[in-house]
């Protein structure tokens, strides 16, 4: 499980990346609730790199900050690839930035299901290039309690973001 100063360290890396590329980072939130922009703005001079983000942990706020469709959330749920496509995609849109990730899923206790275990996490990212707007993502299922899924899906949002 990553630690906090582990969490620290990687978004100092993050950081010295996006100021290297001369590229800002805004972040779509749900089942780390925040995390992530807390994990950034712990590092001194993060403001000049992280634009915010916003914390959608219901249906209503994805789809009312970030746009995602309704249409999405009722086909494929808020823990798919499709979701956080759609977040990564209106957080870049709608909170600027140059870079967005997004995560959704399933940390547990309970909320698990048949397809979507509890540990189930969808991460996206989307990146401007000129006009051009690219998106990826990566499903995790990581095997621990709620804090250990929560953590390592930051771990992995925040290395996805420097694999860019």
């Amino acid at each position: 499980m990553a630690s906090d100063s582990e969490l620290y360290k990687l978004a100092v890396r993050l950081g010295h990346h996006l100021t290297g590329t001369a590229r800002r980072l805004v972040s779509a939130e749900s089942c780390t609730g925040g995390w992530i922009g807390k994990v950034i703005t712990d590092v001194p001079g993060s403001s000049n790199w992280y634009v915010g983000g916003a914390i959608t942990y219901s249906n209503e706020l994805k789809r009312s900050l970030l746009g995602v469709d309704e249409e999405t959330l009722t086909t494929h749920g808020a823990v798919s690839d499709a979701t956080v496509i759609a977040m990564a995609s209106g957080a870049l849109e709608r909170l600027g930035g140059d870079i967005a990730v997004a995560v959704s899923g399933i940390a547990g206790p309970d909320g698990g299901m048949p397809g979507k275990p509890v540990g189930t996490v969808w991460i996206g990212w989307a990146s401007r290039h000129g006009q051009a707007v690219h998106t990826s993502s990566r499903l995790k299922i990581i095997d621990g309690d709620r804090e250990k899924v929560r953590r390592r899906t930051i771990w992995a949002a925040l290395n996805g973001v420097i694999e860019l």
